[in-house]
């Protein structure tokens, strides 16, 4: 389906008139009360609209029915049970994707894992520990504080951290501290038919590994596509000793962007570097108060001894001034920190209030360093030239931007011009060696820029993988592929 018919009918539809009537046969209902017990399966409309769409404009697509399973036995009966029955399985974290992951668009049901929230095995001399679905990124670093560890990889909402294994998530600290997939050691996996897989063996947790298939990192980023995430034994990084942030203004996006990758070839060993142009710049002053100037915007943050610090904040002053950029100030306090890296990660909604009453789709592309340049002002010119309104904001320091295009549903000439812009902008991001996405996932909105990123045999491919594992399509069917 096209993204600008999906958008459209995403608002057509509504999310709360969306629910069709269940369709599973009372007795498969009744066993799947008999496995969770009755309280923990739901087919109420209310219930399962809350769980047939995410944070994007896909429209509600709701399941038949709802479960919520306490351990990962009963993840596999109830597995097993659909599998025999040939019901669709849709995996449900909190709710925070972009990409339409948890909408069931074939019907089934969705299994809410949130109820399995165990902390166990942090090994604080092996920098691991072991989650449950339904630990959160916030709740993991709030138990971890006092330790000297945390969890860095942080896509700014408090999504779960099996869900973010299964998106592939990134965020802020990526580019010094990697995305999900290298923070992930090992998965404990429900197959569709309820089978039991541990991708890197039961209890292991080595740091490295050259044993056969690299199991683990076909399910990060699976989607949910190919099993149930129940599990994940995941890489813990020291806290800094020291931190400082800073916000810095430049004459235009291009300098901002080149200020960027001069900072990391200089091999500063920047935390992060978050991009805002001059309209997102403004969006989040305004929105949160701050009052920055309206500027192509970094947002930079270095992490390290309290005597490396100084040194790495004199190398940036010095790239930023080549650049044209001002107005640095250093932030060193928590407090101050954390208001600067909350305006960042509520950029969404101070997009959102450019135009309210209107809605949000962000795009995801991500493309080398080397490119960066070139292609964020290419992408600033044909937002202008196509009239949206689209501020851009971006984990620049791995070559990942995104634009938060805020458009009146209801006016068919301004969906299809979105429309016609994302596609635009992710063949871009291809024809300069990218990604059509970087974080967000494939879902409902980009199979067709998959094929044209990974060819036809690289598509079959996967097909032939998903086939092995899911050969009956049960599991998130529609998504991806």
């Amino acid at each position: 389906m096209a993204l600008g018919r999906v958008l459209v009918l995403g608002t057509a539809l509504g999310r709360h008139s969306c629910c069709s009537k269940p369709s599973l046969p009372p007795d498969f209902v009744e066993a799947l009360s008999a496995v969770v017990g009755a309280p923990n399966v739901s087919t109420a409309t209310a219930v399962r609209e809350q769980h047939g769409h995410d944070e994007s404009m896909h429209p509600c697509a709701p399941p038949d029915a709802v479960v919520w399973p306490q351990s990962v036995g009963q993840v596999q009966e109830l597995a097993a049970l659909c599998y025999r029955r040939r019901v669709p399985m849709v995996p449900f974290g909190t709710g925070t994707g972009l990409e339409g992951g948890v909408n069931a668009v074939q019907g089934g049901v969705c299994f809410d894992l949130s109820r399995m929230d165990t902390i166990a095995e942090l090994s604080l001399e092996d920098f691991s520990v072991t989650v449950e679905p339904g630990v959160t990124r916030k709740a993991l670093n709030s138990h971890l504080r006092g330790t000297g560890l945390w969890f860095p990889v942080d896509p700014g909402a408090d999504a779960s951290l099996c869900g973010m294994a299964a998106t592939g998530a990134s965020g802020t600290n990526a580019v010094r501290y990697g995305t999900m997939r290298p923070n992930v050691l090992n998965l404990r996996v429900v197959l569709p038919d309820g089978r039991l897989l541990h991708t890197a063996g039961p209890g292991r947790q080595a740091r490295k590994r050259a044993a056969g298939y690299d199991l683990t990192s076909l399910f990060v980023g699976s989607e949910g596509t190919l099993g149930f995430l129940t599990q994940a034994t995941l890489r813990l990084h020291p806290l800094p000793e020291a931190t400082a942030a800073t916000i810095a203004s430049f004459p235009g996006v291009g300098a901002a962007v080149a200020c960027t990758v001069q900072v990391l070839q200089a091999a500063v060993p920047v935390a992060r570097i978050e991009f805002l142009d001059e309209v997102m710049a403004d969006a989040c002053g305004r929105y949160s108060g701050m009052g920055l100037p309206v500027a192509a915007t970094l947002l930079l943050e270095l992490h390290g001894s309290r005597n490396s610090l100084a040194e790495q904040q004199r190398q940036t002053e010095e790239i930023v001034r080549l650049n044209g950029g001002s107005g640095l100030a250093w932030a060193e306090e928590p407090e101050e920190r954390g208001r600067l890296w909350a305006m960042r990660h509520n950029a969404w909604y101070a997009a959102l209030a450019l135009r309210p009453g209107c809605q949000g789709y962000s795009t995801d592309v991500c493309v080398p360093i080397s490119r960066l340049p070139s292609v964020v002002v290419e992408t600033k010119q044909d937002l202008q030239d196509s009239g949206l309104t689209g501020p851009m904001v971006g984990h620049v320091g791995d070559g990942n931007f995104h634009c938060i295009l805020i458009f009146d549903t209801q006016d068919p000439e301004e969906a299809e011009r979105v429309h016609a812009f994302t596609q635009r902008l992710g063949r871009r991001a291809l024809a300069a060696g990218g990604t059509c996405t970087g974080e967000h996932g494939v879902g409902l909105g980009k199979r067709a820029l998959l094929l044209e990123e990974l060819g036809q045999e690289g598509l079959d491919t996967l097909r032939s993988i998903k086939a092995a594992l899911d050969p009956h399509n049960l599991m998130n069917p529609g998504k991806v592929l």
